[in-house]
């Protein structure tokens, strides 16, 4: 029986390459291929990219020229590394990366890693491989189902990608050149790999696409089902206790979404909705094909159908024409909505997109001081939705060990760390947990009621809207 070979996976970015990077072990699993933490002892390296960020590509290329001398290093010890970039960076830049860094020996797009075993093989055979084409098939049908000691081992909380792609065309974003149009999984096939996970101990749920809530999927009944008729479908599944989506588009929130957070008590009140700008001229620039106003309409829709919801979002600062003026609606936008979290950065040219033909208005030392502006009132708001928890009690899902000895750490229905000291039995569990006190982002708290084999329904912090 041959040893096992060592797999290293590198992911960065958005939570679809968390998914992706876990499919890629599952698809390497029957070639022999087990997980290693380090990249130096790995007989296959995989660099999983994401073309969002700032300087993705160079993030890239600096740690192929890290990896360039682990594999000069293990060819001396007499064993052969492989390398792989996998991802948007890949789909983007697939010949040019081989061009510039000749040690890569596949490049394979987010579109195609379920071929990964053939690609090694290409390239074992002739030097090199690349599949950066959108293929005409699925490649949700040809991927292997994870084994159950992966499940176990991935823990309580679980991804399934249930849509790709996006159609929406946002000027500064490469999503529909990397990812491709819009697909949505059939029904039948998410509830299966749920059902799965399920029965392997998931308990939490994050369903993840470019547009999560554009989804449209067939349904059994043969008719495309949206997002929360599919939401309505998994909470049914015994075991599931939370559900979450994201990431979202305000143009796609329809009525069977808001009926869904109204209905479902296993549906976390905390919805990520970017909006990028609190400017109706930059949203235009932006192409995001919605208003301010329709963006707060979104969120009223939501908080009529439940007084507890809470919402996290996208910024973009110094995009290209944002005046002052521009900048002071967006901060007014987040002071009128109030978010218990938000991501934001500074406007970054993508190759390839409409927005990087657009004249820079905004110096560098002017983004940087609104992004400070920005991210200073976003902290101070999402400070004092933590500190709102301090003395009710909540529902947390427990997950793990802590770091300090003796502590159980889990997560709120607003995904806030919470810290008891308890059994690991209650790992799994949803339990009540009366909060104290606070340190930086995590609350501390003691168990409510003792450990039970029953699961309790969430009941989240309630905040005023």
């Amino acid at each position: 029986m041959k040893p096992p070979r060592k797999l290293h996976i590198k992911s960065y970015g958005c939570q679809m390459n968390v998914y992706d990077a876990q499919r890629m072990v599952d698809t390497l699993a029957d070639d022999g291929f087990v997980e290693t933490a380090s990249a130096e002892d790995a007989d296959l390296v995989i660099l999983n990219t994401c073309h969002i960020r700032e300087k993705a590509s160079e993030k890239v290329y600096s740690e192929l020229g890290r990896l360039r001398v682990a594999r000069e290093e293990a060819a001396r010890n007499g064993r052969d590394m492989r390398i792989v970039v996998a991802g948007c960076v890949a789909q983007a830049e697939g010949s040019e990366i081989i061009r510039r860094a000749p040690v890569v020996d596949v490049v394979v797009g987010p579109q195609s890693y379920h071929h990964l075993p053939e690609l090694l093989a290409r390239a074992a055979r002739d030097g090199k491989a690349i599949e950066t084409e959108f293929p005409a098939q699925d490649k949700f049908g040809f991927l292997p189902q994870p084994k159950s000691d992966a499940i176990r081992g991935r823990g309580i909380s679980a991804f399934v990608t249930v849509q790709e792609g996006c159609d929406k065309f946002c000027t500064f974003c490469v999503v529909p050149y990397t990812r491709g149009a819009e697909v949505s999984r059939p029904v039948d096939r998410i509830v299966e790999d749920v059902r799965r996970l399920a029965d392997h101990g998931v308990r939490e749920l994050t369903l993840i696409g470019q547009n999560v809530n554009a989804y449209h999927g067939e349904g059994p009944d043969g008719r495309a089902w949206p997002l929360g008729k599919l939401l309505h479908r998994l909470a049914a599944i015994p075991g599931i206790a939370r559900l979450r989506y994201s990431t979202s588009h305000p143009c796609d929130v329809d009525d069977s979404l808001i009926e869904a957070h109204r209905d479902l008590a296993a549906l976390m009140p905390f919805v990520h909705l970017p909006v990028q700008s609190g400017s109706d001229r930059i949203l235009a620039a932006m192409n995001r094909k919605h208003t301010v106003r329709d963006y707060r309409d979104v969120i009223e829709r939501f908080r009529r159908a439940r007084q507890d919801i809470a919402f996290s979002s996208d910024f973009i600062v110094g995009f290209p024409g944002e005046t002052a003026a521009d900048f002071s609606a967006t901060l007014a936008l987040v002071m009128q909505i109030g978010y218990a979290a938000a991501y934001s950065f500074k406007y970054s040219p993508r190759p390839g997109t409409p927005a990087a033909e657009m004249r820079e208005t905004v110096t560098p030392a002017d983004m940087d001081e609104r992004l400070a502006r920005l991210q200073e009132l976003i902290d101070s708001q999402q400070s004092a939705f933590n500190k709102a928890a301090i003395g009710t009690t909540v529902d947390v899902l427990f997950e793990r060990a802590a770091r300090n000895s003796g502590q159980i750490v889990g997560r709120t229905a607003y995904l806030q760390p919470a810290h008891v000291m308890a059994s690991s039995e209650i790992i799994g569990q949803v339990l009540p947990v009366k909060i104290d006190s606070l340190e930086r982002y995590s609350l501390l708290g003691e168990l409510a009621a003792s450990p039970r084999n029953t699961q309790s329904s969430s009941s989240p912090l309630i905040i005023g809207a």
